[in-house]
């Protein structure tokens, strides 16, 4: 981005701005403290009044603003002190004689030039505390009007402005959307505005008014080059194919050191059964595992592998991709380290090794990556453990070590994946080019990703947007802490951090940021498990109280609506179970339930119209109070025996109920219990019942209720584009 630019005055930014659907109040320029009140008779009083100049920037720092001027006089005498205060630096200036606008609600919008994403229009909470309340949402243009609705939700006091306050209407979201698809508009038309500053937009009558605006004008470095995706489906799994459905696989640099990772790569794929050839290559031609090698690319069989996993030296590796070409390799993955991580020299064998593979149209993911997994084909091309159960998540991550841990979560949740591959430098193929292969791939139904930086911002938008368009992206990002906000001009600017840009494109594409590794995989395992809801009405059942307070609770923090029982529901609870259960949501038992109770009222909660989505709580603690009496010393007398047996199938059979209910009914219905931590121990029957059902058994309520949110948002954001 160019280092000069220059403001246009208040006067001037507006009359730009009005032809982008941003309400401004009547106002008029004067030269003189005489013409000053003549505007101000004209307009009406009382009146504001400001010292106006293409030069100043923030007039209520400088004291150049004065407000509720309420006659010609006090006009005239405000209009001499400002002209006053004009210093030398200001250049030339006016009077800028306003309404008054009054409102209880305050906004600020603005457009922004983000280094990674270009220009992004902003909307937050405004006023002279805009930087401290720091509510802000931001979304890359041009906007849509979905994404602009989008974005008013988006805001942490969006309840304050979509309902009535303090006596005043709900704002007009159409006014507000329009304004936000202008400030778009405005950043497509016009490539030399570097930023829009609009702080306040008073809101008067439910129409955010501004009543103050700064235009930042200059050149604007162009964006770098971004790759488009390919034209169809059927080219990107092309494209892919050698990679994820390879017909063979050539070791390079197969070890006999059980250390080395061509050692450990060959193990994982001889281990887990690839459903295809394999051909190590080692330059001694030593056996390795007790199998033959061979000692030179020239000895595979044309057309017998078209994958390569490299883990050989860097200074060999130019000459091995042009041996495999000739083979009729199609992919490589490197896991050879000493490229880009390492300098400038570095730098300089990965760009060779990049315009390599482009000559010989060769896919090439890493260098220094840890590997790349495809359950449908039995293959484990990677250096660590683990080796995942087969489903339906497809991970991509620009941390090799983060990618092992979602296959950690997966083999111990049983919420499988299909397929999971490491960046590593990101040479050629990177993160967008992954997502863009999820959305293709028939086997993939949820993407889960780790990402650190986005190189090239318009070409992952596009990426994320093709994919969430038909199956939903979890993500999470490292390096937050590492950003600040840039210096700026205006409000706008130095509200724009690079985290709240970056959070901003993502809700404006439809992706779910996650807070943790932990909470990703747990959001994409319920993706993947659960049909989307219908609303945000939601029926916690549970058999006690203390954990359907605390459900409640966390509904209301997560933004979902704990809908009150309808009253056919409590009639048939009520022939059921004793009067004592709570009669309303959260519904609580109260221990009245027998053999069959449990199963039936979920069903009929899940049944009913009013209810979108049920939290199911306490499940394994008749398996839990079954360990107990299994592995006590009077166990099996005493008719122990038939309790446990009978406690320990009752879990499982609730676990059944629920996955069963929520297919007949189309609705989410996710189990939580704390004892899911006991399956390590002795296996609760409750958790692993819930397991053994193909679902993913959260740790709590709350981590429930936030899994639940996420496919609450994953819903509305396709109902948004009509998906």
């Amino acid at each position: 981005m160019a280092a000069s630019s220059s403001t246009l005055s208040e006067h001037a930014s507006k009359q730009l701005l009005a032809g982008y659907a941003v309400p401004l109040a009547r106002e008029q320029l004067a030269d003189s403290a005489a013409a000053a009140a003549r505007a101000a008779a004209q307009i009406g009083f009382p009146v504001a009044l400001k010292l106006c100049g293409d030069h100043i920037a923030h007039k209520t720092e400088r004291d150049l603003v004065r407000l509720a001027l309420p006659d010609a006089a006090a006009v005239a005498a405000a209009a001499d002190d400002l002209l006053g205060r004009a210093q030398p630096e200001d250049g030339e200036v006016a009077l800028l004689v306003a309404e008054m606008v009054r409102g209880n609600r305050e906004l600020i919008a603005g457009l922004v030039q983000d280094p990674g994403f270009g220009p992004c229009v902003m909307l937050g909470l405004g006023g002279i505390l805009a930087e401290a309340l720091s509510d802000v949402v931001f979304a890359a243009a041009p906007v849509s009007e979905a994404e602009a609705r989008r974005m008013l939700r988006g805001l942490k006091t969006s309840r304050l402005l979509l309902a009535p306050f303090r006596g005043e209407p709900a704002v007009d979201e159409a006014a507000l959307t329009a304004l936000l698809v202008g400030l778009g508009r405005l950043a497509v038309e016009r490539p030399d505005v570097r930023s829009v500053d609009l702080n306040p937009l008073i809101v008067r009558d439910g129409i955010p008014v501004a009543v103050d605006a700064l235009v930042e004008c200059g050149e604007v470095a162009p964006a770098g080059p971004s790759r488009a995706l390919p034209a169809d489906d059927a080219a990107v799994l092309e494209r892919f194919r050698p990679l994820f459905q390879p017909r063979g696989i050539i070791v390079a640099g197969a070890s006999t050191h059980p250390g080395k990772f061509g050692f450990v790569t060959l193990h994982n794929l001889l281990r887990f059964g690839f459903a295809g050839d394999v051909f190590p290559v080692n330059r001694d031609g030593a056996d390795v595992l007790g199998r033959p090698t061979l000692k030179d690319v020239s000895e595979v069989p044309d057309g017998a592998a078209d994958l390569v996993f490299v883990c050989t030296p860097n200074s060999a590796n130019v000459e091995l991709l042009r041996a495999c070409a000739a083979k009729g390799v199609r992919a490589a993955f490197v896991a050879s380290a000493g490229y880009g991580e390492a300098g400038e020299a570095g730098r300089a064998l990965q760009r060779e090794l990049v315009a390599l593979a482009d000559e010989l149209g060769m896919l090439l993911v890493g260098p220094n990556g840890q590997g790349v997994i495809s359950t449908p084909r039995s293959m484990c091309a990677q250096i660590v453990a683990p080796y995942p159960p087969p489903g339906s998540i497809s991970v991509a991550s620009q941390s090799g070590n983060l990618v092992s841990s979602f296959l950690n979560y997966a083999v111990e949740s049983g919420i499988g994946v299909s397929k999971a591959v490491s960046c590593g430098n990101s040479a050629q193929t990177t993160l967008a080019d992954f997502l863009a292969y999820f959305a293709a791939d028939p086997e993939t139904r949820v993407a889960l990703t780790y990402l650190e930086g986005v190189g090239d911002g318009a070409g992952f938008i596009e990426s994320v947007r093709h994919l969430t368009a038909r199956k939903p992206l979890v993500l999470v990002k490292g390096g937050v802490a590492a950003e600040g906000a840039r210096a700026a001009a205006s409000h706008t600017g130095s509200l724009a951090t690079n985290d709240r840009v970056f959070d901003g494109v993502l809700r404006q594409c439809g992706a779910l940021r996650a807070p943790t590794i932990e909470m990703a995989f747990e959001w994409a395992a319920t993706l993947a498990t659960q049909p989307l809801p219908r609303g945000r009405r939601v029926v916690v059942f549970t058999t006690a109280g203390g954990w359907g307070v605390l459900a409640a609770d966390a509904c209301a923090q997560a933004g979902l609506t704990l809908v009150p029982l309808p009253a056919e529901v409590v009639g048939q609870i009520d022939a059921r179970v004793p009067a004592r259960w709570s009669r309303n949501n959260p519904v609580d038992l109260a221990g009245g339930e027998t053999r069959d109770t449990i199963p039936e009222v979920l069903d009929l909660i899940c049944a009913h119209d009013s209810v979108d989505a049920v939290i199911h709580l306490g499940i394994g603690i008749q398996a839990a109070s079954a360990q107990v009496l299994r592995t006590g010393p009077f166990y099996p007398d005493y008719g122990l025996e038939r309790i446990v047996d009978f406690h320990e199938r009752q879990d499982r059979r609730y676990a059944r109920a629920a996955r069963e209910a929520s297919e007949r009914h189309g609705k989410p219905v996710l189990t939580a219990t704390e004892l899911v931590h006991t399956d390590r121990a002795y296996g609760n029957s409750g958790p692993l019942g819930v397991k053994e059902e193909g679902r993913y058994c959260h740790a709590s309520a709350h981590r429930a209720i936030w899994a639940l949110r996420a496919l609450v948002d994953y819903a509305e954001f396709r109902r948004s584009i009509g998906g």
